[in-house]
């Protein structure tokens, strides 16, 4: 019999929200046929083990709704309801979000923009310029950069870290999470390790295609694979 009883209760939970059906109304009461209740949290959610044959109402305000027949709730994990109040909270849904991820290239070339005069660097020269009368001599501007050490020093430094930060942001995008746990089934602390050791550098990733970058991630995965076999093999006693 108390099996029967244990088959026949379930949870049911939702979300209660004011008339406006986008602010949530915490400190609903939310209570069943039995007496037994709960209240909802900040953002208006709740949890109620009630029985197949219960009924619910949610009281706010002194005031309750009407009494709602468990089995007549299609879903009863997102049984989420709307008082007639007006209820103005910390928290409220928003109607519609749309998120825009832009990709490895469009961020690439926004990164090239944004420090043109940086990667477009090159190292100060004899060169020639022209006047507006028409006369050809020598770029005094050059000429003047030349013997500016220092800051030629310091821009061909930052050249250099942008152009070894992009390489690092390419081979991420080669050699991703989502991509190495879809082919080798690695999770949790094996994959982070899997991840470290068998990084390719920048010269493979930028070579190779896509048939070839899934290929050594599955040959390096299996070499991995073994040693963890290994290490949990127990070694025999001398």
């Amino acid at each position: 019999m108390l099996c029967n009883i244990a088959a026949a209760q379930f949870v049911l939970s939702g979300t209660v929200f004011d008339s406006s059906k986008i602010n949530f109304v915490p400190g609903v009461k939310v209570v069943n046929k039995l007496g037994n209740f709960t209240f909802t949290d900040s953002v208006g959610k709740y949890s109620l083990t009630v029985a197949e044959k219960d009924s619910v109402s949610f009281i706010f305000r002194n005031k309750s709704t009407q009494k709602f027949a468990v089995r007549t709730v299609a879903d009863p994990s997102h049984f989420d309801i709307s008082l007639r109040v007006n209820y103005k909270g910390k928290y409220s849904t928003l109607k519609e979000v749309v998120v825009f991820a832009k990709s490895y290239k469009e961020d690439s070339i926004d990164n090239r923009e944004t420090y043109a005069a940086i990667y477009n660097y090159e190292k100060p020269g004899l060169k020639s310029s022209i006047s507006p009368s028409g006369m050809v001599g020598a770029d005094v501007n050059e000429l003047i950069n030349i013997f500016r050490f220092k800051r030629n020093k310091r821009l061909k430094t930052f050249q250099i870290r942008l152009e070894n930060q992009e390489q690092e942001k390419y081979v991420n995008y080669r050699f991703n999470k989502t991509l190495i746990k879809r082919l080798t089934h690695l999770d949790g602390q094996q994959l982070d390790i899997f991840m470290v050791r068998y990084r390719p550098d920048y010269e493979f990733a930028s070579m190779a295609d896509e048939l070839v970058m899934n290929q050594y991630i599955l040959n390096c995965s299996y070499k991995y694979k073994i040693e963890l076999l290994q290490q949990d093999v127990p070694k025999e006693k001398i």
